[in-house]
């Protein structure tokens, strides 16, 4: 437990921060699980679509550091290899 009022303090922003990057990740990894849903339920349209959304939400979180930008990237490069795959 926290004794000094600055320690408080970060553990209450600490808990603030730690539930706002679960909703962002979570929210980054649904979008990927719809991703590959459409690709394997064969529908390129969707897949492409869905794909640009997953694109930018990795983008963003590589921006809040939430993960590192080659990861995003990687996920970026790994997703729009199966997208490919349908066309």
């Amino acid at each position: 437990m926290p004794n000094t009022a600055s320690a408080k303090k970060r553990l209450r922003q600490n808990e603030k921060r730690r539930l706002h990057n679960r909703t962002l990740r979570s929210r980054m990894r649904t979008q990927l699980r719809k991703v590959r849903e459409a690709v394997a339920s064969g529908d390129g349209e969707k897949a492409q679509t869905e794909y640009r959304i997953a694109a930018k939400r990795l983008d963003q979180a590589a921006a809040k550091n939430l993960i590192h930008k080659n990861a995003a990237a990687r996920g970026k490069s790994r997703l729009n290899k199966l997208v490919k795959t349908l066309a």
